[in-house]
């Protein structure tokens, strides 16, 4: 018999034009460098399609500078010569203008620029090379040039017309800097509708009368990020006048960021503590209500104020009411959030249209006003609570039942009640759906929790429903009622003394442990305690877990020694998927102490934590050693910069650390080498 033939129809088969459309929908940059090395034709498709770079090295090392990435638009250079050369100087050693000038014949579509600015050249030369420049980010972690204030800026601003976003997130500067500028450009000011000063430099964040300056120069923000000092223990405190300046300026504005700058420390309060501060900030619920009726197009609130602002329910009430496109809501000290009595919803609860909402440090919330804010913002997808002590299981257990259609991203941290074993007994009428979630390693235990079940709602006629929370029917309640509207409210009682479960299950409806969908674990874990118990806790079964976070914070000299030998690295083989990490233990105080002799570089601490790191998996590693910040004494070496390739040495002024610019030029030229595997 004749062998038939067969006829094969490949990928390759497709005509280009779909081919590239198909290359350009790959978002994942490994994913993009592994379909460039299929054939040439991959290749030339990848790279003329490809709008995103990213380039590290040595500016000395230009034969290396790629020119076939024509279609780029995004280009960051803040990883070039990352050991302290500046990118364009004299002082170098190369002409900076050709140097400039390469860069703009390999990417001449350049529109959004990403740079690390430690030399004023950078910003007199770069800029003019791409004049159709709209979004540019400023990066440095050195010490700002002695230069009047607002110079470096006007040589940007001169050189940017068309500039619509400025970034200075990681910008080191002074706050003066930024408001002379903008009134000395005013064309450029008013151009910009994206502006992040969301710095944590800033020592004392941006006084009232300089965001009023910054926001008078510039009336048509859309996004506004900035840090502010909101302790009227400091003289230009922002307060009611600094805060309706922005709402009369920049009244288009969708997205406002405004934080303390205490807030930007990350730093982990006391879970004991009782939510409320010594000092109130000078903000009345009269002007809050001011600001959101002059923000009617405000789709993201972020407001974190770290001093008390009391009873604001009735603000929240009218930012529901003047901001229907609001969708994402963090707060933090602002107490009276939702206080619903005789079972009536009231303040956050009636913000139905919310997708994301964080609760940060609200001393007076408790279980009733969680319950009521599960009820009332009924589409959220992503909900976090931080420093609420007295929120417990049963609560949090009760929300995630009510949300159990739409929630996938949770984060409980810094609540008493509510540690390892109670956060994920809370979670589990979730469990099979959620994909991101952040807990605190804190060891407790649910047993006397397992024989609790059921609780009953009661409504306006008395009838009682317990088993249709989770369900459309909205507890038997009329859709006009359900959607909060304040002529009709649903009244509503719960019995705490038996509110485990009985939402559509009971409470051992729970047959098995398994986290289908969790793609993303973050964890906070204190020094010296074990992540072992980690499963038993009741994350055994992760399946598709990708990525894990951890965080480790404390005083080592607490402790003598680690009093086991490794940390528990090894628990995470339970995790077949697990592929990327990040290990932060920067915030370790004490690691100097408790060091051993003659072990700086690499301590009994760093043993524990590291020890086992080579079974996993892994194929990218961000990882931060121990740094004793409040001591200083320990001196960072080769082994550290290994794993942060993006490390910035100190000032040559900076007698902290003997890291230098020419100690390290072995080791970046090493790098240069290293095999790329994908």
């Amino acid at each position: 018999m004749a062998a038939q033939l067969t006829c094969t129809t490949t990928i390759n088969d497709l005509p280009d034009v779909i081919l590239s459309n198909i290359i350009a929908a790959i978002s994942d940059v490994r994913s993009r460098n592994s379909a460039s090395l299929v054939c040439r034709k991959w290749v030339v498709l990848e790279r003329s399609t490809r709008s995103s770079l990213t380039l590290r090295g040595n500016v000395r090392d230009l034969f290396m500078l790629p020119a076939c990435f024509r279609s780029v638009t995004h280009l960051d250079l803040s990883l070039i010569s990352p050991w302290g050369h500046p990118l364009l100087s004299p002082a170098a050693g190369e002409d900076p203008s050709l140097i400039a000038h390469l860069l703009r014949h390999a990417f001449p579509s350049i529109t959004s620029l990403v740079v690390y600015t430690r030399h004023p050249f950078t910003l007199q030369l770069l800029p003019p090379l791409w004049p159709h420049l709209k979004q540019i980010k400023l990066v440095r972690w050195h010490q700002r040039p002695q230069l009047s204030a607002g110079d470096e800026f006007n040589m940007l601003f001169e050189n940017c017309p068309q500039l619509r976003s400025l970034d200075l997130s990681t910008f080191y500067c002074w706050t003066d800097d930024i408001p002379t500028a903008l009134e000395s450009h005013p064309t450029v000011a008013a151009n910009l509708t994206s502006l992040n000063l969301l710095n944590s430099c800033f020592p004392e964040g941006f006084k009232s009368d300089e965001i009023s300056a910054i926001t008078q120069a510039c009336p048509n923000l859309k996004e506004f990020r900035v840090a502010c000092m909101f302790d009227p223990k400091y003289i230009g405190f922002v307060g009611d006048e600094g805060l309706v300046s922005i709402a009369t300026n920049c009244p288009k504005l969708s997205v406002l960021h405004l934080a303390d700058t205490s807030a930007l420390s990350n730093s982990r309060g006391d879970p004991n503590d009782e939510g409320f501060t010594q000092e109130d900030a000078m903000l009345s619920v009269s002007t809050l209500i001011e600001v959101f009726s002059g923000l009617p197009l405000l789709e993201e609130l972020v407001f974190d104020v770290c001093n008390n602002v009391r009873d604001t329910g009735p603000a929240w009430e009218i930012l529901n009411a003047k901001c229907p496109k609001l969708r994402s809501l963090k707060l933090g000290q602002f107490h009276g959030v939702s206080m619903p009595i005789e079972s009536k919803l009231d303040g956050v609860a009636l913000c139905q249209g919310l997708q994301s909402l964080s609760i940060k440090n609200v001393g007076d919330l408790t279980d009733m006003g969680l319950i009521a804010i599960g009820r009332g913002c009924a589409r959220l997808t992503k909900f976090e609570i931080q420093g609420c002590k007295k929120i417990t299981m049963r609560g949090m257990r009760t929300l995630t039942s009510l949300l159990k259609k739409t929630l996938v991203d949770v984060k409980i941290s810094r609540c008493k009640n509510l540690g390892a074993s109670s956060s994920l007994k809370a979670l589990e009428p979730i469990q099979e759906r959620i994909q991101k979630l952040h807990i605190d390693c804190v060891w407790d235990n649910v047993e006397e929790f397992e024989n609790l079940h059921g609780y009953g709602y009661e409504f306006d006629g008395g009838e009682k429903s317990s088993n249709s929370a989770g369900s459309g029917d909205t507890f038997g309640c009329e859709e006009d009622a359900y959607m909060f509207k304040q002529q009709k409210r649903c009244k509503f009682s719960y019995d705490l003394n038996s509110l485990y479960e009985e939402v559509n299950v009971h409470a051992n409806g729970y047959s098995g442990r398994t986290w289908d969908q969790l793609q993303s674990l973050s964890l906070w874990i204190g020094v010296g305690e074990l992540l072992t118990p980690l499963t038993a806790a009741g994350l055994e079964d992760c399946p598709n877990l990708e990525e894990i976070k951890i965080k480790v914070e404390g005083d080592c000299r607490l402790w003598s020694k680690p009093w086991e030998r490794a940390f528990g690295l090894s628990t995470l083989l339970y995790y077949p998927m697990l592929s990327k990490m990040h290990l932060d233990c920067g915030d370790i105080i004490g690691y100097a102490h408790t060091a051993p002799s003659g072990q700086m570089d690499l301590s009994l601490w760093e043993r524990f934590y590291l020890y086992g790191i080579g079974n996993l998996s892994l194929t990218e590693l961000d990882y931060w050693p121990p740094q004793d910040r409040d001591v200083n004494q320990r001196i960072p070496n080769l082994r550290d910069v290994q794993l942060r390739e993006d490390y910035y040495p100190a000032p040559e002024n900076d007698m902290s650390t003997e890291m230098r610019a020419d100690s390290l030029s072995r080791f970046e030229a090493a790098l240069n080498r290293r095999p790329i595997t994908d």
